[in-house]
Formats: structure tokens, sequence, C-alpha cells
């Protein structure tokens, strides 16, 4: 089924690209942040179980505890690093936007892995344009091994993104970042959080600067496979209603 935006630009709707990862109960759901696993399980009621395979329900009756930073795909408002608090259900309103993905190999700098202003820039200079905004951008980091799905990253320092390639993102106009790591700041950073802080024009997070980005977003661990090429695409931004910082996502791109 072929969808028309802005009288212009065609996408396939029937034909949509997730490049979010499931929330599990099994040793196979991605963590970092040093929690556990998710524990998706039954209600009890005394011998009452909400599990139709038990015998004792009609229907399957779940609880869910699991934490949005740690446990897949999320996306997140500013709320997530301010004193005062900022809802993603509250911040992001608008779902479809057009999106640009590229792929970057992080530079080995000390003992970190950094995505560069450079490598960004030089990656977006790249793409062929169809002269679309600069609403969304994907970045997927070189290697780009399937174990992103499953793995543990805690205590790994994972790769981040530089707060000069933060900045050149926020200066490029762009209200909405995805990438496929934990997060876009170094794991251990003694809470400066440069990169989250220049992407949203955070100045003070005790008292918020009136020109912070309240409708930005950031989505972290995502997976895009190798065979989605790097270009232009239209992205559905799926949330949860959540009043909370951070909600689980579901990010679906469609091919132009």
């Amino acid at each position: 089924m072929l969808a028309l935006l802005d009288n212009k630009y065609q996408i396939d709707i029937s034909k949509p690209i997730d490049i979010s990862i499931p929330l599990t109960n099994t040793d196979e759901n991605p963590i970092a942040w040093y929690i556990e696993k998710p524990v998706i399980e039954p209600v009890v009621f005394g011998d009452w179980i909400g599990k139709v395979s038990e015998g004792k329900s009609s229907t399957n009756f779940n609880n869910i505890f699991f934490n949005p930073h740690g446990h897949g795909t999320h996306t997140e408002c500013l709320g997530h690093i301010t004193n005062d608090f900022y809802s993603i259900n509250q911040c992001l309103k608008q779902f479809f936007f057009f999106a640009k993905l590229i792929t970057v190999e992080p530079e080995k700098i000390g003992d970190d892995f950094v995505i560069t202003r450079k490598q960004v820039q030089n990656a977006l200079s790249a793409l062929t344009s169809l002269s679309m905004t600069n609403e969304a951008l994907i970045i997927r980091t070189l290697p780009n091994q399937r174990d992103k799905k499953s793995r543990k990253y805690s205590n790994t320092n994972p790769p981040y993104l530089s707060e000069e390639a933060a900045i050149f993102i926020r200066e490029s106009e762009i209200q909405h970042l995805l990438i496929d790591l934990p997060s876009v700041d170094k794991e251990h950073d003694e809470g400066k959080l440069l990169a989250h802080k220049a992407f949203w024009n955070v100045k003070d997070t005790l008292n918020l600067n009136t020109d912070a980005r309240l409708n930005a977003t950031i989505t972290e661990m995502i997976f895009v496979p190798d065979e989605i090429e790097d270009g232009e695409y239209i992205l559905n931004l799926q949330i949860a209603s959540f009043e909370n910082d951070a909600s689980p996502s579901k990010p679906i791109l469609y091919k132009i």
C-alpha cells in the first residue's frame, strides 16, 4: 500500500523496516547500566495464576518489570537529565519524520571509541540528498554484529558520541537522534553527560535555559541490519504513553 507525502514522496507502508530491539525476559535481552534482565511473569492471587497453560485462568495476565533505559530500544526527552520533570509523552507529539541513516566506525581515542564531528559531517555529506529537511538522524556503528541485540553493556565502556558531534547535530537542526548504543555519552563520565546536554542545548540541569530543546529526542539501543542501506527514509517513531522521561519505543523506517 502506497502513501503519498507532501504530494511528492511515496512510501510503501506495507514494507516497514523495524529497527527496534524487542524486550524479553530471557538472557537474549540486551542489558545496560548494571541491572538484571526484565521480569515478565503471571499475576498470582493465592492458588490462582494468570496463565492459561497453568489451567487456572482463562487469560494470560502478566506483570512486567523493566527499565526503559537499560533494557532495550527507548526514546528519551531532556527530562532524563533535568531537575524539573519533563515527560516524553508530552515532548513528543509528532511521529513521522524525514530521516537520514549513516554508518560510522567510531575512532579510537585513548582507551575509548568515539564518534567524532568529522565522521558525522562526512557521512552526511556523502549521502545523495532528496532535499529533505534534517528532522531525524540515525547512526549505525561499525562493527555491526547482530549480538548488539543481546549484548551485556555494563562496564564495557561502549563507544559514544563526542560533545562536538552532538553540537554539530544540534546545529544541523536535527530534532531526533537515534543510535545503536546504550548511550550517546561515555559509560563512566563522572556525570558530565556532555553529548546529552549539547544535543538538548541544556546549560544548567537545575535551572533550565529558555532555549533548551524541549521537543528533541534521543533514541538509544536500536539495531539497523547491514542490508539496510545508508540514505534517506521516512521514520515512524512510536512510543508507549508513559508519563516518564523515557519510554520503550519502536522506530520504523520506510523506503522512499
